[in-house]
């Protein structure tokens, strides 16, 4: 069963929600949800580095620093009243997003063989040299570690700042 269709429905379903619920906690409920979402995304598009760090930036710590944000502000008091959208904005958010989704029929079927990533002269290389250049038993461990460490780097860091801010924050909610 194709799964790619429903969960880019939900995706964009969960984000519609975000932009237009005017609840606050409301709003960062359907962003969570978006952000678990884009999360599965990378899982079905086989990148489960990147599905962690979403998972745990943007559905997680993200989350939990809105809510925080949230609990010590005040609500303003009176009528609340809506918005009309801004119809400009919205044409042209629409039509991004249209011409993102003609794209859509080029891009190869997820996990084919005849894919140019399985089959490029890099992909043959990190596998013919992984092993030998980088002295660790695993190809993807070669290549995350050797090949792609500035950008493992980059990952790890994003994910420990996001956690000390959180302990942080957490650390003040606790001694305040």
């Amino acid at each position: 069963m194709n799964v790619e269709l429903p969960l880019i429905a939900f995706v964009l379903a969960s984000a519609l929600a975000t932009a237009v619920l005017r609840d606050v906690l409301g709003a960062i409920i359907a962003f969570a949800t978006y952000s678990l979402g884009i999360a599965v995304v990378w899982v079905v598009l086989q990148a489960p580095d990147v599905a962690l760090t979403e998972a745990a930036v943007g559905a997680g710590v993200t989350t939990v620093l809105f809510l925080l944000t949230i609990a010590k502000t005040v609500r303003p008091s009176g009528d609340r009243v809506l918005e009309r959208p801004h119809w400009p904005a919205l044409a042209v958010a629409v039509l991004f997003v249209g011409v993102l989704a003609t794209t859509l029929g080029a891009l190869p079927e997820i996990g084919a063989a005849d894919t140019t990533v399985i089959t490029s002269e890099v992909t043959e290389y990190y596998l013919a040299n992984a092993y030998e250049e980088a002295g660790v038993k695993n190809a993807v461990t070669a290549v995350l570690a050797a090949y792609r460490g500035f950008d493992t780097l980059g990952e790890v860091v994003v994910v420990y700042s996001a956690g000390v801010g959180l302990l942080v924050v957490l650390g003040k909610e606790v001694f305040a």
